[in-house]
């Protein structure tokens, strides 16, 4: 993948990339939580895989940048990411918002690491009292393996995340393999601020039917199982 497309552009500290498709419920309400980081100087980029509804034209006033792209969340990431500025690339998904001053977190966090890239912990809201212990697990197996998850808001050098040639273009478990691919370049940043996103999935099919589903489809990749034949099972 090659980043030329922001030569000639003045650079920025960070840039936030978010794909999105038929979100229209919750598009408005979390962009303007990133209107003060806009402020600050953080490029926000949307990018829409082809929505229904009326995603693009909700989000168009509230970010710097409304991109179209083919569909797929790896594909939408990685458009975004050769339309920006930033020296640093935050991919966040439209159901996560981020925490207090975030930017400050991660540019100050990676030059004073040194690493290559990062995520935060996350915390999952909803109803059930068992989301808490899911987001417990996640950070910690997180911190375990060295592996981020789209939920927890990957961060990244720009110059690593071209060097690794971006997000695998594949129809699931884009964010488990770009974090192998980024571990052989530095061990993650992990943030304690949480970014903060939405339990409405694992609750409309079930938490622990959820808690399964993921981990039974993780483990088969794992051993190798194509992400195109786990996308199917996944949906």
């Amino acid at each position: 993948m090659n980043s030329g497309s922001a030569s000639g552009k003045a650079a920025c500290r960070m840039s936030v990339i978010m794909p999105v498709l038929n979100e229209a419920p919750v598009i408005a309400s979390m962009l303007s939580t990133l209107a003060p980081l806009r402020l600050r100087g953080v490029e926000v980029i949307v990018v829409d895989g082809g929505s229904s509804d009326n995603t693009a034209s909700l989000a168009g006033a509230l970010t710097d940048k409304l991109l179209q792209s083919p569909r797929g969340r790896a594909r939408q990431m990685n458009a975004g990411a050769l339309a920006s500025r930033g020296e640093i690339l935050l991919f966040l998904h439209a159901d996560t918002s981020l925490p207090d001053k975030a930017e400050h977190a991660v540019i100050h966090g990676l030059n004073a690491s040194g690493k290559a890239w990062g995520r935060f912990d996350v915390r999952i809201t909803g109803r059930s009292i068992l989301l808490k212990l899911v987001s417990g697990m996640m950070n910690l197996r997180s911190r375990l393996t060295g592996i981020a998850t789209g939920d927890q808001g990957i961060f990244v050098r720009r110059e690593d995340f071209f060097a690794v040639g971006g997000f695998p273009e594949q129809d699931l478990m884009e964010d488990i393999e770009i974090s192998r691919r980024l571990k052989r370049r530095s061990s993650p940043l992990c943030l304690r601020q949480s970014a903060v996103t939405s339990g409405r999935r694992w609750e409309k099919e079930g938490v622990w039917r959820t808690i399964m589903l993921m981990w039974r489809l993780r483990l088969l990749y794992w051993f190798g199982v194509p992400s195109e034949e786990l996308a199917r099972s996944y949906r």
